[in-house]
């Protein structure tokens, strides 16, 4: 396949603030219907995230992608193959312990980045679960982080 052109910085400067506002009225419709509305984006399953910021502390929530796996999840933080990771991803990488709400279901969860080998294990699944993924890795000089969200033990 071809490698898509590469997001421009410029591109990724108007994406960011279109981004936000977007995840916020996406939180409202999700959290409003119960995931009713919300739960499917693009073909692929989301859940909304909640998180502690890296910097400022404070409890955020945001509607992200997620793959399916075991007792959670698989978040990839893609950013459409943006040439900077999302904000996101340095929350989880500060602030692992997350709350992930699938539909109406919140569950506990302890994320972390996986290694080399674990992404090119689960990479596929990733892709069958959202094809885009694919297409966002060759958009991208950067790998994309893959974190993997399971129950916290104990």
């Amino acid at each position: 396949m071809n490698n898509p052109r590469p997001i421009s910085d410029f591109q990724f400067s108007i994406l960011k603030p279109v981004a936000r506002w977007m995840s916020a009225v996406h939180t409202a419709l999700y959290r409003l219907t119960g995931g009713a509305v919300g739960s499917r984006f693009g073909g692929g399953e989301v859940c909304l995230v909640k998180m502690t910021g890296a910097k400022s502390g404070r409890t955020l929530e945001q509607p992200l992608m997620y793959v399916p796996y075991g007792e959670g999840v698989i978040l990839v933080a893609s950013f459409a193959g943006g040439p900077k990771h999302p904000a996101w991803y340095y929350n989880l990488v500060a602030h692992p312990e997350i709350e992930v709400t699938l539909k109406h279901e919140p569950r506990k969860l302890l994320a972390r980045r996986a290694s080399a080998a674990e992404k090119a294990a689960v990479w596929p699944l990733c892709c069958e679960y959202y094809k885009d993924f694919d297409l966002y890795q060759r958009r991208t000089t950067r790998d994309i982080p893959v974190f993997i969200c399971e129950p916290k033990a104990g």
